[in-house]
This record gives C-alpha cells, sequence and structure tokens, in this order.
C-alpha cells in the first residue's frame, strides 16, 4: 500500500545515545566500544531472555539520533515523530526529566521530521512522581505525557521488569496517576497481552484520562516460540490470539483508551529474524499481522488507532517502509479507505499528542 500523498507522524520511536547519556544498557555499549567482539558472538552469549527481545543487539550499542532514524525512515513522508522514554537512569529523584531536555535539544526539523512530541520516563508509584512531572513540563514544552515500566510475563524467560503482576492496580501507583490526570497529561501503556485486564481497570477508574496503549498489548509468543513456555505451539498461539482478543475488546469499551498499532515487529512476539539487513518482506509480515489489525480495527476505528514505527527496536526484524506498508496493507484488506489511513498514521497523533503546528 502506497502512503504517497499523505504525510506521516510517526507516534513511537526512540532515540538514544548510549555512549554520552546514562542508560541501562550503556555499559554493553561501553564494552563494544572498547572490546569490539564480533556482534554474532555477543548475541549468543547473551542470556536467552535478552536475545529473544532485542533479535540482534546492534541497535542498541551505536547511538540513534535524528540523522539515523531519516535515513532509516526512507521514502516513507514522515513530517514528525513522538519520543518515548527508553531505560534513562541518571542519579538524582527527578533525573528522568533530564532525557526530555536532552531529547529536545536534538536537531529535529534540521532536514529531518519535526519533534513533535516527548513521552517521558516516570513511576507514578514513587513519592517525588508528581514533583517530576513539573520537571519534566519544565524540561520542554514539548512533553505530553509518561511511560512506566510495569511490563510483566508469568514466564520467567520473558524479558520483563516486574517480577509480580498488579503494578497498575496498587494504592501506591493509583494514588500517583491521580497527578498525571490533574495535569491533563498521557499514559503509555506498556503491558503484555495478560496486563490488559489491568488497563482496562486503570482506564475505568480515570475516565477522563488518556491512556495509550502501546504496540497492541504485546502478544508474546503470537508468532513463534519464546521464553520457557510461551508460544511454543499452534494451539498456544490461538489461545493466545483468543485471550488477546477479548480482552482488547473490554478495553476498546473505554473512549479514553487509544491503541498504538506499534511495535507489531518486535523479536518477542516470535517472528524469526531475518539475517542482518535483509528486512522481512512486507507480504510476510501482512499474513501474520493481519488477525490483530484487523480486529484493532473493529473494536478502536480508525480514530482511535496510531501508528508508530518503535524503531530502532524493531530493526532486526523489518525496515520502516516495509513496516508503514504492512500496516496499511493489512488495514486497507479489512476496509479502510484513504481517510481511515489519514487518521491511523497522521490523525489520531496529532490529536492525541497535540501536535497542532504542522
Amino acid at each position: 500500500m502506497d502512503l504517497a500523498g499523505m504525510t506521516v507522524v510517526d507516534a513511537h520511536i526512540h532515540q538514544w545515545d548510549p555512549l554520552t547519556t546514562p542508560r541501562e544498557f550503556s555499559g554493553l555499549a561501553r564494552l563494544f566500544r572498547y572490546v569490539p567482539l564480533p556482534m554474532d558472538i555477543a548475541k549468543r552469549l547473551a542470556p536467552r531472555r535478552d536475545r529473544e527481545f532485542v533479535g540482534d543487539p546492534t541497535p542498541f550499542v551505536h547511538p540513534y539520533l535524528p540523522a539515523d532514524y531519516r535515513e532509516d525512515a526512507g521514502e516513507v513522508p514522515v513530517e514528525a515523530i513522538v519520543h518515548i522514554e527508553v531505560e534513562w537512569n541518571g542519579p538524582g529523584r527527578l533525573a528522568q526529566a533530564d532525557e526530555t531536555r536532552w531529547v529536545a535539544s536534538l536537531p529535529f526539523g534540521v532536514d529531518t521530521p519535526a519533534l513533535g512530541a516527548i513521552v517521558g520516563a516516570g513511576d507514578p508509584a514513587a513519592p517525588e512522581f508528581a514533583e517530576l512531572l513539573d520537571a519534566h513540563q519544565a524540561a520542554s514544552p514539548r512533553f505530553r505525557g509518561i511511560r512506566a515500566r510495569v511490563e510483566y510475563h508469568p514466564d520467567p524467560d520473558v524479558r520483563a521488569h516486574c517480577a509480580a503482576p498488579g503494578a497498575l492496580t496498587s494504592a501506591a501507583f493509583l494514588n500517583g496517576f491521580s497527578a498525571l490526570a490533574e495535569r491533563k497529561l498521557s499514559f503509555e501503556a506498556w503491558v503484555y497481552s495478560g496486563q490488559l485486564p489491568e488497563v482496562t481497570a486503570l482506564a475505568g477508574r480515570f475516565p477522563d484520562a488518556t491512556i495509550v496503549l502501546n504496540h497492541l498489548g504485546t502478544p508474546a509468543g503470537i508468532f513463534g516460540p519464546v521464553g520457557d513456555d510461551t508460544g511454543q505451539n499452534p494451539g498456544q498461539r490461538r489461545e493466545l490470539f483468543v485471550r488477546w482478543r477479548d480482552d482488547l475488546t473490554a478495553l476498546a469499551a473505554h473512549s479514553n483508551v487509544v491503541a498504538k498499532v506499534s511495535g507489531l515487529m518486535m523479536p518477542i512476539l516470535g517472528h524469526p529474524v531475518p539475517p542482518r539487513g535483509r528486512p522481512t518482506p512486507v507480504p510476510v509480515l501482512v499474513e501474520r499481522i493481519s488477525p490483530l489489525l484487523h480486529h484493532a480495527l473493529d473494536v478502536f476505528g480508525a480514530e482511535r488507532l496510531l501508528w508508530g514505527s518503535n524503531f530502532p527496536v524493531d530493526k532486526p526484524i523489518t525496515s520502516i517502509p516495509n513496516a508503514a506498508a504492512a500496516v496499511a496493507t493489512a488495514l486497507t484488506e479489512h476496509g479502510a479507505d484513504a481517510a481511515a489511513l489519514e487518521q491511523v498514521f497522521r490523525t489520531t497523533a496529532q490529536r492525541v499528542y497535540g501536535i497542532d503546528d504542522l
């Protein structure tokens, strides 16, 4: 499907420089800088849960900045991007606001797409959360909300931040979330699919807060085996899809929730990782992702879906042009017309993130 004739807002990308800014993977990046171990050997030495999550560690050991994104976007007519936080771990209670300040300083809009919005990091359960939100807002007028590390998976060999479920429903989290809602800031929910009922409960408790479901809920193992006991056979994958489908339907009943058509090429979904530099062909991607996209379009409608490339995290599986083409093709095959594609690839993101100067 050709996106010519429209401009695009990529609502989910990451910018990082692990060599000069404090990231959870900065130590790994610096190690590769001074000890140039072949990447394929390093991949084999990494823990299985990390290998299956990243697919190929190459993007994580190098800076990824506006010019890198421009090159990866290729012919996709991206006019603006939304940066999503990525593992900033500087010292101090309010250090996560430094990422917002850093992103705002990058050369966006200089022969690169414009910076449309910034989503920073923060933990609503932390006692300083309200103060951190104010620090983010002071750091950039492009700040629009936060994403918290709340992902949990019952398979211990699937990489996750939380060791137990319930992070989104704890008393401390809910108390802090009120500060987000009061400031009319959005919450990016990156969760695994088993946590979708928690997101639904949160949406019901805060009906005036905008909640952005990242990556359609990341049903790990939906395309192939990952972890110790996830997606190991077609029967498991069918059960995973049915539960994801039903839980997504329940979540979509809350009008304050929008869903990102993003991260569908993350390796943790069970995609086979192709040889480096050979992105998965569009027809193969369409066949895999169509059932997910068709259901998302049915329950959310185009006006509550927004596209994001999730680059460079999805880079081991695909390219931005292939990812965009696969999503547009799958949606078109399910009845989306040009106006609906305009919603998914631009208008919804403009509305959700207050991008009104394009």
